[in-house]
């Protein structure tokens, strides 16, 4: 990737790649194009972008139009690129999904594919490309074609990124490019102006990006809003604060505002396939009943349980998905097999281990004769219509979380959409000069980003849709555009550092002079992560939160699990959000903390034991994301008393669970 012109801005673009297959979307093919076009729009040599939603959707005009909707209109996705459907054939209906969704058409583009295409195939003045904008989302038709995709990502990629400096209304890389325009280089200049890709949290069920950091990124504020300078003097630090003005208050209370504040984002309606995790919205009741016509659970024969045992003759088959052949009559049975359906006349199955043969034709080909060598009961092995899921009979109740058997269940009972509770986005940014991706090498006085990839990673390992935001150094300035771009683009903002009594912590600052952020608290009585602050803010008509958690990387986690994903799961439609909490027994003796300690601890059951044992994971330090490694609770140990300094092994505590058992 080229190095940053002087005066350039450094933008991050976000990016949805759609593929449109009937045979893709009924895993009857491989999607090669998608895949293949995220690895080309990430390139850091060609456009180094953040692909943030990728997707298959059959041909379907209404779910390609409703998709670019959502993208474009929800989402705020920077560049959409669909692949497929802009051919001939009567389900190539991509184009005119596309049109129906733009308004402004870009035939440009359309045009440099097509002629870049013709130089390789004269079959390209078969497809039928549209290209166009829809408010700052650009929109570009690809072929199906892996190789068709990528060639014509290629004749449209020198244009791109000025294309998207204009839509976002970036004005220093607009004016680089204009610049070189009059040199005679705008082709260079435009190419110049490339993203950097920051930190990525590829998740196929999330909505994880990086964010523009420049002023003028989709979104409801203004330009001019955008571009306000904060109003912090920083110049004057030796009268900055030597005490927090903010109270100190319990734990308790703490967790208690934030639920409060919490609130639901609305409903929506999704495919059984993809509520995995998801709170249901809606009771569903079954459609038809289970099973819906008496059906055998063994491979064996369908009786009159009259009969009882003794000789009987064979008079055909049932099998699973088909048709009784005739009606059992007294004296007579008929072979079927598990889950195929029962015949007339029949009340009972006998299992084919209970019978032996008596008689064959065509060289074994024919069951003639079988004896039934056990007594029968009427109704023996036989799954009645309904004994299952009767008709109408509610299946999933609202409000839970969707597990592996309930989407069996809808699939079972024949219901393929239902409403569930919308995920909040959640913008996750550091602060800290001293901070570099992990990725850079180090210089003096630097570390790793190690806050943002561990608290991405553990949003999304409870299935919620992030953004990745990058560092924001210590400047009032900077910090309050990279806000400014995280609530125009997240409902949650999660930020780390920056919360303490430092001269360069100025996050509580911005939040209050420049955003007019409700604090409603800025200390907790706990270890670790006693800076952590909560607030919220009026933005663009709509409640944003946000977490300002501490810099040490075991702070940042604690708090997260503490704080933010109980009002995450809140917000998700959990009727019980906060964490599971079980009764451990100590391993070991531990020394108590003046506040309440979180203590990270491994748990493990001992065979025929119910209460699980609970080991440190050694040193305690905030700052030692060590003691993170294995831990899969939190230790809820009170603070010490005058009585009580040390909690002893064997005795009981509560864990709190915070990773897989």
């Amino acid at each position: 990737m080229a190095a940053l012109e002087e005066g350039e801005a450094e933008i991050r673009v976000t990016v949805g790649i759609l593929t449109v297959s009937d045979s893709c979307y009924r895993n009857l093919a491989e999607d090669k194009s998608g895949p293949n076009l995220k690895q080309l729009v990430e390139d850091p040599d060609r456009l180094a972008g953040i692909v943030t939603v990728q997707k298959c959707v059959p041909d379907d005009f209404q779910e390609i139009k409703d998709t670019l909707l959502e993208w474009s209109d929800v989402l705020r996705i920077n560049l959409i690129l669909t692949t497929g459907g802009t051919g001939f054939s009567p389900r190539d209906v991509t184009p005119e999904a596309t049109k129906d969704v733009i308004e402004k058409e870009a035939p440009g583009m359309a045009v440099a594919m097509l002629m870049g295409s013709l130089n390789v195939t004269p079959l390209a003045m078969l497809s039928r490309p549209v290209c166009g904008i829809r408010k700052n989302t650009l929109i570009i038709n690809l072929p199906g074609s892996k190789k068709g995709s990528q060639e014509c990502f290629h004749f449209v990629l020198p244009a791109l990124p000025h294309a998207l400096d204009l839509l976002a209304d970036h004005r220093q890389n607009i004016q680089v490019t204009h610049n070189a325009m009059n040199t005679g280089d705008a082709m260079s200049a435009a190419a110049e102006n490339s993203r950097t890709p920051a930190g990525s949290t590829d998740s196929p069920a999330t909505v994880s990006a990086t964010s523009m950091h420049s002023t003028g990124s989709h979104g409801s504020s203004s330009s001019k809003e955008s571009h306000k300078q904060s109003r912090i003097d920083i110049t004057k630090v030796a009268r900055r604060p030597r005490s927090s003005p903010f109270a100190i208050i319990p734990m308790e209370k703490a967790i208690n505002i934030v639920l409060d504040e919490a609130y639901t984002l609305g409903t929506e309606i999704v495919n059984y396939r993809d509520v995995l995790s998801r709170v249901l919205a809606q009771d569903v009741y079954a459609q038809d009943p289970l099973p819906p016509f008496p059906a055998s659970t063994k491979d064996g024969y369908a009786v009159r349980a009259a009969d009882g045992h003794g000789d009987r003759v064979v008079i055909g088959e049932t099998t699973a998905g088909g048709l009784p052949e005739c009606e059992v009559t007294s004296g007579h049975v008929m072979r079927i097999t598990t889950g195929a359906p029962l015949p007339d006349g029949a009340d009972a199955v006998v299992q084919v281990e209970d019978t032996e043969l008596v008689k064959e034709a065509d060289d074994g080909a024919v069951e003639v004769q079988v004896r039934i060598l056990t007594s029968v009961k009427k109704g023996q092995d036989v799954r009645l219509t309904g004994s299952d899921i009767k008709k109408g009979e509610r299946v999933l109740e609202k409000g839970i979380r969707m597990g592996p058997s309930d989407v069996g269940l809808l699939a079972a009972v024949g219901v393929t959409e239902v409403e569930v509770y919308k995920l909040p986005i959640v913008a996750v940014m550091s602060t800290g000069n001293e901070l570099v991706d992990p990725g850079e090498p180090l210089q003096p006085g630097q570390i790793r980003d190690s806050n943002r990839a561990t608290l991405l990673a553990a949003l999304q390992d409870h299935g919620l849709p992030t953004l990745d935001m990058g560092i924001a150094p210590d400047s009032p300035n900077e910090m309050l555009l990279m806000l400014q771009d995280s609530l125009n683009r997240a409902d949650v903002i999660v930020t780390s550092g920056g919360v303490s009594m430092g001269e360069k912590d100025y996050l509580k600052q911005v939040l209050e002079l420049d955003l007019n952020a409700h604090i409603h608290f800025g200390r907790v009585f706990m270890k670790p992560g006693k800076p952590t602050t909560f607030a919220t803010i009026q933005y663009s008509r709509q409640k944003k939160l946000l977490f300002a958690l501490p810099g040490n990387p075991v702070s940042a986690i604690v708090t997260c699990n503490l704080f933010v994903v109980p009002t995450l799961r809140k917000m998700s439609g959990f009727m019980e959000p906060k964490l599971t909490t079980v009764k451990a027994m100590l391993l070991s003796d531990l020394k108590l903390d003046p506040r309440p300690e979180y203590h990270r601890a491994a748990l493990y059951w001992p065979p025929d034991d119910p209460i699980p044992l609970a080991t440190s994971t050694g040193s305690q330090m905030s700052s030692r994301l060590l003691s993170m490694h294995m831990a899969n609770a939190l230790l809820v140990l009170p603070p010490r008393t005058d009585q009580r300094a040390m909690m002893r092994k064997g005795d009981l505590v509560d864990a709190m669970i915070i990773s897989r058992l």
